[in-house]
Order: structure tokens, then C-alpha cells, then sequence
């Protein structure tokens, strides 16, 4: 699909809108991984979030945040084994054990890098076990993590995903999700909202996020169809942005996208908003 930059359409409302974050793993592919956050201040972003950092050091990590005055927003605890088709610990009974260890790594990390959000990934649904247990598990150790974390007063995300994307994932809806939250019963414990994954298992995009932002900590964007950058696809985000606005949501929205060219040549949209 060529991309279908309109200046008009973008330009035309003067919004105060909720703060924009870069996501490192997905944007600015055309550079290293430390220029990344370089590359992100130039263009005007204040914060950013990672996928996964434990690749790389913190303290480089660190030094490229207070070299470049930025914010580190959120990532994720560690998935499992990621290469290997893991998406996340948090709903498989028989991994509790490594699900705690991880817990730990990620709390060093945002403790180094000042980080408040921590996003869980659930996992992929076992094969084998039922329902009840798989959930049981889900909300013991979310329980477990944002214990952990709440006298560090960092937060712990979940987030549903598309099956489409992740098939076999355990968390794919917004009420779901919020159920969840619900009988985690934990303060520090909230939805990451990513509009991207709910048009494509919900739509209904407005009414939704209004009826959950209670809940909501995070959220983050993409287009559909291909997960690029808002203007690329089927959702306005000239209304739903400003509609986000309107609700009085204060919280950042991360740009959680895969260009659909080069990073720089695909901000066009972002400029009135940073």
C-alpha cells in the first residue's frame, strides 16, 4: 500500500494531545540500536519504550536516556524464550518458577533505567491444562509481580493481543483484560490499550477506550492493515486522537509501529503533535 500522506487532514485541528513515545525496537531500524535514542530526540520525542532491553547493558542504556534528556516509558519483562516461540510466562502453570526470576531481572532494569511501566506478557494458552488453572495461574503471578514492584512504585501492564498476529495467545480483549484486572485486585496493576490490536479484535475504537480508561496506564498506535504508521491504513486517528485528547487521558501513547518506508520519511503525520 503506498502511503497515503494527506497535510491537510493532518494539520487541520491544533491539539494539546497526549504525550507521544518512540518504540526503539520497531522505529528507527535504519540505525544501530544506541543511535536509536539519538535519532529519536532529534525528531522530537521526549520518551521512548523498548520491547525487550536485557540484550544490552543498562548503564548504556542509561547513558544514552541522560545523554539525550529522554524518558524511558515502558518495556517489557522478559518473555521466555522469545527465538524459540515463547510470548510471555504469565498463564503457563509449569513455568512459576521462571516467571518469579524474570519478575526480578525486569525490576533491576527499570530500577536502573528509572523506569515506572513494566508490561507482562501472558504467553501463549497451553496445549494441555484447563481453562480455570491457566487463568488462575495468570492472576497469581501478576499478583506476584506487582507486589513486587509496588514499593518500587512501578506499574505492571497487561496488554490483549491480536490472535491474528499471536495466535494462541491467552489475552486478546479489552473486557477480558479488564475482568482480569479486576480480580488481580492490585493498585499498581493496569491495561495497556494498543489501538492497533483492538481495532483488529474489537473496532469500536472511541466508546472503548472511554469506558476503560480507568484502567488504562499505557496505550500505543499502529495502523491496519501492516502495522505502519497512522495514515497508512483504516483508522482515523485524526478523530480518535483527538478524541483520546477530549477524555482528558494524560498518559503516553507509544508508536509502536513498523514504518512502512524509512522512520524519517514516515513522521509527516507526527510533526503537529511534538
Amino acid at each position: 500500500m503506498p502511503y497515503a500522506y494527506n497535510e491537510e487532514y493532518y494539520f487541520s485541528t491544533n491539539w494539546t494531545m497526549p504525550k507521544l513515545n518512540a518504540n526503539l525496537t520497531m522505529m528507527f531500524n535504519e540505525f544501530d540500536f544506541m543511535e536509536r535514542f539519538k535519532q529519536a530526540r532529534h525528531q522530537g520525542f521526549q520518551g521512548v519504550e523498548i520491547l525487550f532491553p536485557y540484550e544490552y547493558s543498562s548503564e548504556k542504556i542509561k547513558t544514552e536516556l541522560l545523554k539525550h534528556e529522554l524518558e524511558l516509558v515502558l518495556f517489557n519483562m522478559p518473555p521466555g524464550d522469545f527465538k524459540a516461540g515463547d510470548r510471555g510466562l504469565a498463564c503457563i502453570p509449569d513455568r512459576v518458577s521462571e516467571f518469579r526470576e524474570s519478575v526480578q531481572t525486569a525490576i533491576m532494569y527499570a530500577l536502573s533505567l528509572n523506569c515506572k511501566k513494566l508490561h507482562c506478557m501472558a504467553g501463549l494458552r497451553p496445549s494441555t491444562g484447563a481453562n480455570l488453572i491457566i487463568e488462575k495461574t495468570f492472576i497469581e503471578n501478576i499478583r506476584f509481580a506487582a507486589d513486587a514492584c509496588r514499593s518500587h512504585k512501578i506499574d505492571v501492564l497487561i496488554e490483549p493481543i491480536n490472535n491474528r498476529d499471536m495466535p494462541g495467545y491467552f489475552l486478546n480483549y479489552s473486557q477480558q483484560a479488564a475482568k482480569l484486572i479486576e480480580a488481580i485486585d492490585r493498585p499498581n496493576v493496569g491495561l495497556q490499550y494498543d489501538i492497533y490490536h483492538m481495532q483488529i479484535m474489537e473496532g469500536d475504537l472511541a466508546p472503548s477506550i472511554e469506558s476503560l480508561l480507568p484502567q488504562i496506564k499505557h496505550m500505543q498506535l499502529a495502523d491496519t492493515p501492516g502495522r505502519h504508521e497512522p495514515g497508512t491504513g483504516e483508522i482515523n486517528y485524526s478523530f480518535l486522537l483527538s478524541r483520546i485528547d477530549d477524555l482528558g487521558y494524560e498518559g503516553w501513547i507509544g508508536c509502536e509501529y513498523r514504518p512502512e518506508k524509512d522512520t524519517i520519511s514516515g513522521l509527516k503525520w507526527i510533526k503537529p503533535f511534538l
